[in-house]
């Protein structure tokens, strides 16, 4: 998956000229530290998803796919569990979160 930054200004110029080559030269533990501390700042959970998908692939493209399928079976169990996160004493635990949430979003 490769994601490009900027796109066309007004004036047909790529916006943000210079960018890309900016973050090329930086080392990919520094792209990372980057992109995960903007993503928690902004509470970038579209990011954060899209980041765990790409996951899986990445390390069985890096040869690890022993790693990228025990990673798919994690998301399978983290997913489960929000489903079910209404359940027992889990869900009376959550149920703060759960009456927050609905606070904030009136049309649920």
């Amino acid at each position: 998956m490769n994601v490009h930054a900027g796109g066309a200004g007004a004036d047909g110029e790529p916006a943000q000229s210079g960018v890309g080559e900016q973050l090329e030269q930086l080392s990919t533990k520094e792209l990372h530290d980057r992109a995960l501390r903007h993503a928690e700042r902004h509470l970038d959970v579209k990011f954060l998803w899209s980041l765990l998908r790409t996951i899986p692939a990445a390390e069985a493209v890096s040869g690890d796919e022993g790693e990228a399928d025990y990673d798919i079976q994690s998301a399978k169990g983290l997913i489960y569990d929000a489903v079910h996160s209404g359940d027992g004493q889990l869900g009376e635990a959550l149920r703060p979160v759960f009456i927050d949430y609905l606070r904030k979003h009136p049309d649920a």
